[in-house]
């Protein structure tokens, strides 16, 4: 038996893997962190890690804010516990915690957790591998209107998987409307959208001379992430410590 601390747990997100770990006979949730603690849950909810007292756990899903997450790595520190970091929007600062962390404990760390987008990454890594500086590359996110950061954390996640594969000093814009210059070649655009309740769509375009290759993913449902969650916590228990992702799952497979 897997057990799980989740952070976020009153969130929507919370209760999505909520419901996906109801439905499995090997892992449980033992307690939730949320500074919302009315919401009722099968499992006690504490407002912050200090109120955990001496509970432990296999490891913790995060689910929540920036803001929560020096607390929730330092105590998965402190108590040698693996941590898998779905939180989106982290500071750089916050993003070298996670590098330093993951020499003492295992950490695995994704901007997104379905299986389906990884592997649209490593389909648009081989695209770039192959197109080269030949093709003009682009990237358009979509996302629901209360989702706070722009771009998507795997928009971010996909650009810095195609620069990786590219020649010369890629620079990503953002920011095109403002400019009166023609596109440069050494440039990936990445392009946000808020509307709705868009769950996440994301696509690839690569723009040649004549032809035009595009490479999408679209989620249909927070259960998705939910389930890549649960799989990444399964996956990283145990584990000795060093940053894992959603590739270290695919390859293992």
């Amino acid at each position: 038996m897997t057990d799980i601390i989740l952070t976020g747990c009153s969130g929507k997100m919370g209760e999505a893997v909520t419901a996906c770990v109801s439905e499995k006979s090997d892992i449980r949730i033992i307690a939730g962190i949320d500074i919302n603690d009315s919401v009722s849950r099968s499992y006690p909810v504490y407002k912050s890690f200090d109120e955990l007292g001496g509970i432990t756990a296999d490891a913790v899903i995060d689910f929540s804010n920036p803001a929560v997450f020096d607390s929730m790595i330092a105590w998965c520190k402190k108590n040698s516990v693996p941590a898998v970091i779905c939180t989106t929007g982290l500071s750089d600062e916050q993003k070298a915690q996670i590098r330093e962390s993951s020499a003492v404990i295992p950490v695995f760390y994704s901007a997104n957790m379905s299986l389906g987008v990884n592997l649209l990454i490593e389909l648009a890594k081989t695209a770039a591998k192959l197109l080269g500086n030949d093709f003009d590359i682009e990237i358009v996110e979509q996302h629901h209107n209360r989702k706070i950061d722009a771009p998507s954390g795997t928009a971010l996640m996909i650009a810095d998987a195609i620069k990786g594969e590219l020649d010369g000093d890629t620079k990503y814009e953002y920011d095109r409307h403002s400019k009166r210059e023609r596109r440069s070649k050494n440039e990936i655009g990445i392009h946000a959208v808020r509307g709705g309740t868009i769950v996440g769509e994301h696509e690839v375009i690569f723009a040649g001379n004549d032809e035009i290759l595009k490479i999408s993913h679209s989620a249909r449902s927070k259960a998705l992430f939910a389930g890549g969650a649960v799989n990444a916590a399964r996956f990283i228990a145990g584990r000795e410590p060093g940053l894992y992702d959603m590739s270290d799952i695919i390859n293992e497979g």
